[in-house]
């Protein structure tokens, strides 16, 4: 194709951006559809992002840019959502596995014996079971973190920096 010859827009007009109800943009059908045909063909012929945005009805390279990295994004997520189940149902038997020490009944043993009271009754162990109620704030720590469920941690800083010159007599700047 010469410089100054367009290539065929391939039936694509500029289309427009939806918005939802807080007025922000979203994808429509149509603009996924585009977005996964700008980047099939990008992978083809590995042409400039104006091209595709001539080609496929983008306003300007940089929207067929984030057309591709959106469609890079929708081929991923199948793969990461099944990998989140999967680790989610791994976590759910962990979970599962911590409850069930924490409901068991533990004697306290010593020195390979059971310990009894003053009545004949054994004494109950109550450290296998806190260490299973710290397993289990663990798994569901791991399991907010998998699904997004965290809030990020805010850092605040206050005060001030210091610069220091070395090797420079601070009364010759003046």
């Amino acid at each position: 194709m010469a410089n100054d010859e367009q290539p065929e827009p391939d039936g694509y007009e500029y289309l427009d951006r939806p918005r939802n109800g807080n007025g922000k943009y979203v994808r429509s059908m149509d603009n996924v559809r585009r977005d996964a045909a700008a980047a099939d063909y990008w992978a083809e012929h590995r042409c400039s992002y104006q091209e595709i945005a001539d080609r496929f009805g983008y306003y300007d390279r940089s929207q067929a840019w984030r057309g591709i990295q959106a469609a890079k994004r929708d081929v991923a997520l199948p793969a990461v959502t099944k990998m989140r189940q999967s680790e989610a149902e791994e976590l759910d038997t962990l979970y599962v596995l911590a409850m069930e020490i924490i409901e068991r009944n533990h004697v306290m043993v010593s020195h390979g014996r059971v310990v009894c009271g003053d009545d004949g009754t054994p004494l109950q162990d109550d450290g296998p079971r806190l260490q299973a109620i710290q397993t289990a704030l663990r798994i569901r720590d791991q399991y907010q973190k998998l699904h997004g469920l965290q809030q990020p941690a805010k850092v605040e800083h206050s005060g001030g920096v210091k610069y220091e010159l070395v090797g420079i007599d601070p009364d010759t700047l003046a």
